[in-house]
């Protein structure tokens, strides 16, 4: 009886846990666990990984994929693997950075715009429609190549041109919630607009902060490739998936269809994971959604 009683006291605690995780929050929730660890797992392989995949080894060049090197060597013998690990690396912390830069000028723009008064405002919203009635390729190189290229290049080019979306959101939460009845009651004790917007404004537009800065990982990660690619990004030097792509269109028409397409979808791939990501963080985060 009392390991019957025991067993029944362990489901009944059991229960309500599997059940959450059988609902549509709970399978949200494992999703993005699975992205983060997929992640992480990326990290710890990149940096686990020994250089000595990235050595030139002429007795082993333009191999085919095989158990030996799963994504083949290039034309200098270099396992593809450890370029594409160490490339996928290099783009996802150039693009994080980008991406975290690109988010925190929307924060203080939007703040700005909906905080400091109409001649803010409207200086901050012709800046933004200025930047979106630019073409979005031409100013990313005009950018890059002016700061001289390189991640710097690379990472300022991003950062100055992806806040624009998210700074409008940020702009019409915090106007709307100006009107709101705690912040005029908060106005009429005497707090300033700076104490209002850290105490009140901030906390509310959080949950959108953190959406949009996961979202714009993607738009970052294949930006910063696509300019490297085109010749304005990092060095050749450099294992960037911008490279490896570059590199390959001069050898695919040899039959080297390998240099192209692991490192292709892997970026495709981690581009993906990163959306699924925002999108069900986006889920979790709503209120609207948080309680399903």
């Amino acid at each position: 009886m009392d390991g019957i009683t025991a067993a029944e006291k362990s489901n009944s605690v059991l229960r309500p846990l599997k059940e959450k995780l059988e609902g549509r929050r709970g399978r949200a929730v494992l999703i993005c666990a699975g992205c983060l660890i997929m992640f992480a797992v990326l990290f710890i392989t990149g940096f686990m990984m020994d250089d000595s995949g990235l050595r030139t080894n002429f007795l082993e060049r333009s191999l085919a994929p095989s158990l030996e090197h799963p994504f083949g060597t290039d034309w200098l013998g270099r396992d593809m693997l450890v370029r594409t690990v160490k490339g996928l690396c290099l783009s996802l912390q150039v693009g994080m950075l980008a991406a975290a830069c690109s988010t925190v000028f929307a924060l203080l723009f939007g703040l700005c715009a909906a905080t400091l008064g109409p001649k803010a405002d409207s200086l901050v919203t012709g800046l933004i429609d200025v930047i979106m009635s630019t073409p979005h390729l031409v100013m990313l190189i005009l950018i890059s190549f002016t700061l001289g290229g390189g991640a710097a290049g690379v990472i300022s080019a991003v950062a100055l041109t992806h806040w624009t979306r998210l700074a409008r959101i940020v702009r019409a939460e915090m106007l709307q919630l100006r009107n709101a009845e705690f912040i005029k009651i908060s106005e009429k004790m005497g707090k300033g607009r700076l104490w209002i917007a850290r105490h009140h404004m901030l906390p509310h537009v959080f949950p959108q902060f953190m959406i949009g800065l996961i979202l714009l990982f993607p738009h970052a990660i294949m930006h910063a490739a696509g300019l490297t690619f085109l010749g304005f990004g990092l060095s050749p030097h450099n294992p960037s998936i911008g490279i490896l792509l570059s590199e390959a269109m001069q050898h695919l028409s040899t039959g080297y269809w390998w240099l192209a397409v692991a490192p292709g979808l892997c970026l495709v791939l981690m581009v993906k994971a990163f959306d699924i990501l925002g999108n069900t963080m986006r889920y979790l985060m709503d209120p609207k959604t948080s309680q399903q």
